[in-house]
């Protein structure tokens, strides 16, 4: 099991590639056995979620080529069963449950594993299927479906649910008639997901707003489809950069997807300069803690909390930051006190209070964004700070301790016995 060994004190200085998003990369290739034809993926992130994507695949019945940061799909005799050896790993894999109902009428699928950061029922994708025609029933670990062809219905969804949203684009995109989604996900990995199905032949409008509408479609066909940047990478490094008092230029930062995380971080005293699709981010003068709750796009996204966290560690002042979307999401709030953090909690909110210094420990991580808060963190202790099981961290960043080696951060990555 690898850890990452830094040391604190660096000032980041240079420029940092934003990789493809995993959060779009991911349902955009599971989507691949609606398609008739090959598809051509580009800016695919290489990541072990993808990994097990293609692997997935593979399994489910598609020739899988991947060279670099491109992948190239091809649907064959796809099987129903997703099995759970594979998708135990990744809440993400339920999304094939969908496009499987869709193309072949039933689906198997094992019930996900992923990071352990509270309650993401699958409820809402099921009650939603069952409104096209679908049939369920849980089995053994497994969800079982089966359907004749889907037809439209108009679904409305309890709460905004980014993976129902997902799933339901991808099984209506095929399917008989008219879906109506609405109070849907908003976030740019859907709208993403909506772009590459259109490119595909779907008929998708109002993907970027609570009301989708989509006219299934006989046949989708192949493209080629370059994945957006990850947003969430992007402002992960912006914490970096501004943790360190450093000056870092972003290349292919998607400003636009970003408006929620930059305005916090401009209220708390960071700079950015932005120049095409190059975004330049410093600290001109004091950092200070703000207030931040957690909330659906476009709102800060829960993804970005436990960074900014980080952040306002070594902030003036104090701030209180509410989870709206997951209980379980301050697990990080531990090791970063034993950094040194003053962190008090109370139900689903942190109260942090900025410190003069935080210093080096060993932490565990216990999910894919703790593991960069730490990080980020780690970059400004003093002494030496072990941040370890971070394979969480490698299902989500792209070989970031290469990254802030570039830019001037004492980083390394050993292989533990």
């Amino acid at each position: 099991m690898d850890s990452l060994v830094i040391e604190g004190g660096q000032r980041l200085e240079g420029r940092i590639p934003i990789s493809g998003s995993k959060n779009a990369a991911l349902p955009i290739l599971l989507a691949a056995p609606l398609v008739d034809g090959q598809i051509i993926y580009q800016r695919v992130p290489e990541l072990m979620d993808i990994r097990t994507t293609t692997k997935l695949l593979s399994l489910l019945g598609c020739e899988v080529e991947q060279e670099g940061k491109e992948v190239r799909v091809t649907p064959g005799n796809l099987t129903p069963e997703a099995p759970y050896e594979l998708v135990r790993t990744m809440r993400a894999s339920v999304l094939c449950l969908g496009p499987l109902l869709a193309r072949l009428g039933e689906a198997s699928v094992a019930l996900p594993g992923g990071c352990a950061i509270g309650a993401r029922p699958v409820d809402l994708h099921l009650k939603a299927l069952e409104r096209m025609g679908a049939e369920f029933e849980l089995e053994g670990g497994y969800i079982r479906g089966r359907c004749k062809r889907l037809k439209g219905a108009r679904i409305q969804f309890d709460m905004p649910t980014v993976g129902g949203t997902e799933n339901l684009l991808m099984a209506a995109a095929t399917a008989e008639g008219e879906t109506v989604l609405e109070n849907a996900a908003r976030e740019p990995e859907v709208v993403d997901l909506a772009n590459f199905l259109n490119f595909c032949g779907a008929q998708i409008s109002g993907h970027g707003t609570a009301v989708i509408r989509i006219h299934g479609v006989n046949s989708l066909s192949g493209c080629r489809y370059r994945i957006m940047p990850d947003r969430i990478e992007a402002g992960t490094y912006m914490c970096a950069a501004a943790i360190t008092r450093g000056d870092v230029k972003l290349r292919d930062c998607p400003m636009y997807e970003m408006e929620a995380i930059v305005a916090k971080l401009s209220d708390m005293g960071v700079a950015f300069e932005q120049d095409g699709d190059d975004v330049r981010v410093w600290v001109p003068g004091d950092l200070n803690c703000v207030d931040v709750r957690t909330q659906p796009f476009p709102g800060f996204p829960t993804d970005m909390q436990a960074q900014v966290m980080a952040l306002m560690c070594r902030s003036e002042g104090m701030g209180v930051i509410e989870e709206t979307i997951f209980e379980n999401r301050f697990m990080h709030v531990l090791e970063l006190a034993r950094m040194g953090a003053h962190i008090t909690l109370t139900g689903r909110s942190a109260m942090v209070r900025g410190v003069e210094r935080l210093v080096g420990a060993p932490v565990m991580a216990s999910d894919l964004r703790a593991s960069a808060s730490l990080v980020v963190a780690g970059l400004v202790a003093d002494k030496t700070t072990t941040v370890q099981r971070i394979y969480h961290l490698d299902r989500g960043y792209e070989v970031m301790e290469e990254k802030l080696q570039a830019v001037g951060a004492r980083i390394r990555r050993v292989r533990e016995q």
